[in-house]
């Protein structure tokens, strides 16, 4: 029988030691899923029943935690952190056509990464610039002052320079 599984490699690790600094109270749930998400980059489907099993905390209740607060990631997430803005001052300069022009250019919808792993597409509250409307960041840039034409060269040209390092 193959014992090449992740159950003898270094895939629950992470888990492990994390689990270790807790008691596994529920007390110590949003603790335990933020070090999951920081080891995973996410949280993993198995580390989460796995969770579930050394805690008795029922996956139901884990998967409730984790869909309530916007912090936690239950999918990984591209190389590329794109935002875009949705607050009061990028709705009314057209953060809605920009989002548009987004997912068409990337082939994906808000919440969702692309098929290569290259950008996550999220929206946000709010990003803090509100004087360059509409606008989105990859991951710390800022892009503002958007139209559906201007995110799509954007996105064109970051898609160019990331191929061309």
């Amino acid at each position: 029988m193959c014992s090449c599984g992740k159950e003898n490699n270094k895939y629950f690790e992470p888990f492990e030691t994390i689990m270790s600094g807790f008691k596994g109270e529920e007390s110590d749930l949003i603790p335990i899923l933020q070090k999951i998400q920081e080891a995973y980059g996410y949280l993993p489907e198995d580390i989460i029943k796995r969770l579930s099993e050394k805690t008795g905390i029922f996956v139901s209740r884990i998967m409730g935690v984790a869909t309530f607060y916007s912090q936690f990631k239950l999918k990984p997430s591209g190389k590329h952190s794109i935002k875009i803005c949705f607050g009061t001052a990028c709705h009314v300069n057209g953060a809605e056509t920009v989002a548009e022009a987004l997912c068409d250019e990337l082939g994906i919808e808000l919440g969702d990464t692309t098929e290569d792993g290259e950008f996550t597409l999220e929206s946000v509250a709010c990003l803090g610039c509100c004087s360059l409307a509409p606008v989105i960041t990859i991951d710390d840039e800022a892009y503002g002052r958007l139209t559906p034409t201007k995110v799509r060269e954007v996105i064109r040209n970051y898609k160019k320079e990331a191929k061309a390092v």
